[in-house]
């Protein structure tokens, strides 16, 4: 359903990019495929191949490979004059681009491998620069531990350099690469100096930092999907010039990521008791209600494609029926198998009727049905949370491009089975 309605704001309203709650770099390599500039890829299975960082499954999965292959389609008719170009001053097509901070690595050598054919000095300066996390190994972890706990001097500022150098000098690496392929790939340079800015943050804080790791990752999803607009709203001979963009109409982007993230977070325990902000909440403040519209999906029950914990193979697992008192189980009782409510421009006597606080779940790559009250719901008051709520009431899982042997095993005995099963006592 989310990229069906991508696809319509995409053809009928121009919108101009789909930015995910993924990884930077292999969301570039589809966006590449999807914009018909990739020189490798031929299929958009291959290239969602970059995707091998759990939860593989988000992505490497049959909605999103149809998504793409559609919006390769749409793209090759812009570029031929038959669809109209995005209502964007920079986008030549519709991007699919990653907004997430854990590619630490990967995005350090990304912005080296850049470097390497735009500017080989630079590239030298960067890799001494990022040398600075070799010391740590691949697992982001190490660094973690090293400098939140044992006090090892942190990366923080080799970064940060970095950053400021590609950004000053993104428009005049991009001319270093002719056309419209040289413009992405600078882009991406920017975006991916940015992400290993703001995931060496994120590890360093991981324990016992002075800022909550959401808030940091939600705050990169903001800043990243705020560059984003700036870049597709500047024509190409304007990406160099410094301060907001006022010379057309700005881009309008997609986002789809988690319901905990898009969903305004000061409507709901996240904000009121643990602090918590997220990218709907910082993009609702940044730009105003009249330019920004939140869309929350809930189900009662159905399949979820899930892990157990954190880097465990995805299951199907079937989602236990809504608890009495939350969101999901009031709209069960409506009796309808799917609906949409308007929550900005409906009766206030619905908006009234919704402000609770009710529970409402949340269930994201993991999902633990035993432990759901206290792993997925919290409370929240709709109307000020979403714009619009789409609710299904029996759901499908997603099918995996790769299932494991615990995606064919009976989700309903698996996951309904009571606790003390099989010994009955």
């Amino acid at each position: 359903m989310r990229a069906e309605l991508s696809k319509l704001l995409i053809k009928e309203r121009g919108f101009a990019a789909v930015v995910v709650e993924a990884d930077f770099p292999d969301a570039f390599r589809a966006n590449l495929y999807a914009r018909g500039l990739s020189s490798t890829d031929m299929t958009a299975e291959q290239a969602l191949r970059d995707f091998k960082r759990f939860p593989t499954w988000m992505w490497r999965n049959s909605v999103v490979t149809e998504f793409i292959e559609w919006l390769k389609r749409h793209n090759d008719k812009v570029r031929d004059g038959v669809a109209p170009r995005p209502n964007a001053p920079g986008a030549r097509g519709v991007s699919f681009l990653g907004m997430d901070v854990y590619s630490l690595h990967s995005s350090a050598a990304k912005v080296i491998e850049f470097l390497s054919v735009a500017d080989p000095d630079a590239a030298d300066i960067a890799l001494k620069r990022y040398a600075c996390f070799d010391r740590y190994g691949a697992d982001t972890m190490h660094y973690a531990y090293a400098v939140g706990m044992g006090g090892a001097p942190s990366c923080a500022p080799a970064a940060l350099a970095q950053l400021k150098e590609v950004v000053e000098k993104a428009a005049g690496y991009g001319a270093a690469i002719d056309g419209e392929l040289g413009e992405e790939l600078a882009f991406a340079a920017r975006c991916n100096a940015a992400v290993v800015t703001g995931a060496e943050a994120y590890y360093r804080n991981m324990f016992f930092g002075e800022d909550l790791t959401w808030n940091l990752r939600d705050r990169h999803f903001a800043d990243t999907v705020a560059a984003i607009r700036d870049h597709l709203s500047r024509p190409p001979g304007a990406r160099d010039k410094p301060g907001p963009w006022a010379g057309g109409p700005p881009a309008r982007l997609v986002l789809w990521a988690h319901n905990s993230h898009l969903g305004d977070a000061s409507a709901t325990d996240m904000g009121w008791k643990r602090g918590e902000i997220n990218v709907g909440q910082l993009v609702r403040e940044r730009l105003g209600l009249k330019a920004t519209y939140n869309i929350g999906f809930t189900t009662n029950h159905g399949t979820v494609a899930a892990a157990d914990d954190w880097d465990t193979p995805v299951q199907r697992k079937s989602v236990r029926k809504g608890m009495p008192g939350s969101f999901e189980h009031l709209f069960h009782k409506c009796g309808m198998p799917e609906f949409a409510l308007d929550l900005r421009q409906g009766s206030s006597d619905l908006r009234e009727a919704l402000e609770g606080p009710l529970l409402e779940r949340a269930i994201g790559v993991v999902y633990r049905p035993r432990t759901e009250r206290q792993s997925h719901y919290f409370y929240a008051s709709l109307p000020a949370q979403f714009d619009c709520v789409v609710h299904v009431d029996d759901s499908l899982a997603l099918t995996p491009l790769e299932k494991t042997g615990a995606w064919e095993t009976d989700e309903h005995a698996r996951e309904d089975a009571p606790e003390t099963y099989p010994f009955g006592v």
